[in-house]
């Protein structure tokens, strides 16, 4: 397993979502033994998890339990003797599975110490428990066959098994190493963020073509363009894809490099880390080139990168330049349908004025975004209103 990093980032990339994983589990014993087990190798390494004890005080409890499972990537479902009896773990089961269907959000089952069948098949407890829900229903049939297609769907997908009650280290390792790679592979994943972060995955990989991270050397490479082009997205994600191959790693946000600790003699002699010193301009200049420069020593292997709208702020920092490229017209074509239209293609009575915004873009993301959102659920007139201006 992946070792944990002896520092703490000083920043997270900016995330889509507040989570990596939702766990939903049923049990004292569970949270107590596998659980607890699991949670803390999914900390070690850095991926997030969410259980029930980190609800605040006060809340609508199911409510934000729901809520909590579309703010992450992945959900872990735990199957135990008596998951199905509680109606809040089926209720998680439900809404796990819509997001699975609608948001394509990574499913991975854990039967502990109970035998797959039984829930795939809805029998022993698993049985017993929706004949009890069956009697309590009050004629709810709707909710209770959402409740048994979840378990039937769900149970149904890869899964790891735990066939005793003890914590199983290997197993827990498994299920952790499982879970990294699936969080490797939805980050680059342009089909899963469903986000209108079309054109992504290529300049993501043109710029991790520059970064060789194979080699052992130390590489600064700066991510150049106009503003709204994508120059955080892509380090956001370049960070989100890349984070777990160093022993450090820090983001820093609008061009603050001096508040991070990783940034110093102690904290990366020698060691191997990533740095992203995002939206850089000339006014950190001195910082930037003072922070990266010969006093700190990092170790082989060791990346930076800095995005800036500043061309020649990033050739005195020594970085080799990536220019970001402006989408072309397909690609134009479908972000502006995604915010114009909510959809991946544009509705013909409106081709010829989508045509028109697109040129006004420029290639520009961030423009068609805004304006395509401007134009959402207007009418042809006020499309020709406003294209006119």
């Amino acid at each position: 397993m992946a070792s944990s990093s002896s520092f703490s980032s000083c920043a997270l990339a900016p995330r889509l979502k507040k989570h990596d994983v939702f766990i939903s589990f049923y049990g004292k014993d569970i949270r107590e033994g596998f659980l607890s087990h699991l949670q803390k190798e999914l900390k070690q390494n850095q991926i997030y998890a969410f259980v029930d004890e980190n609800l605040e005080r006060g809340e609508d409890i199911l409510s934000s339990l729901l809520a909590k499972i579309e703010e992450s990537y992945v959900s872990i479902v735990i199957f135990s003797e008596n998951y199905a009896y509680s109606s809040w773990c089926l209720d998680e089961l439900v809404k796990i599975l819509e997001c699975n269907i609608e948001r394509k959000q990574i499913i991975i089952p854990v039967f502990y110490g109970i035998n797959p069948t039984h829930v795939q098949e809805l029998e022993g407890s698993y049985c017993d428990a929706i004949v009890k829900h069956k009697k309590e229903s009050n004629n709810n049939s709707n909710k209770l066959d959402a409740w048994i297609s979840a378990l039937k769907k769900i149970s149904n997908l890869s899964s790891f098994v735990a066939e005793n009650i003890k914590p199983d280290s290997k197993l827990i390792e498994q299920i952790v190493n499982h879970t990294l790679k699936k969080l490797d592979d939805l980050v680059i994943s342009s089909d899963y963020w469903n986000d209108g972060l079309v054109g992504i995955n290529s300049r993501v990989k043109d710029v991790e073509e520059l970064l060789c991270l194979e080699l052992v050397d130390v590489r600064r490479i700066g991510i150049w363009g106009m503003g709204g082009i994508g120059k955080t997205t892509i380090a956001s994600k370049i960070f989100e894809r890349i984070w777990n191959q160093f022993q450090g790693r820090c983001f820093i946000a609008n061009g603050y490099p001096l508040f991070c600790p990783l940034l110093s003699r102690e904290s990366s002699h020698n060691k191997k880390i990533l740095i992203i010193l995002d939206d850089v301009s000339d006014v950190t200049l001195v910082s930037i080139d003072f922070l990266i420069g010969k006093h700190v020593v990092i170790g082989s292997g060791s990346r930076i990168i800095v995005t800036s709208r500043d061309k020649q702020l990033l050739k005195n920092v020594g970085t080799e330049i990536y220019k970001v490229k402006k989408l072309n017209d397909h690609e134009a074509l479908e972000l502006f349908s995604f915010h114009a239209f909510k959809q991946n293609f544009v509705k013909k009575e409106f081709m010829k004025l989508s045509r028109k915004a697109i040129d006004y873009a420029s290639g520009n993301p961030l423009a068609l975004k805004v304006l395509g959102s401007n134009l959402f659920e207007k009418t042809l007139e006020e499309w020709e209103d406003k294209l006119r201006n």
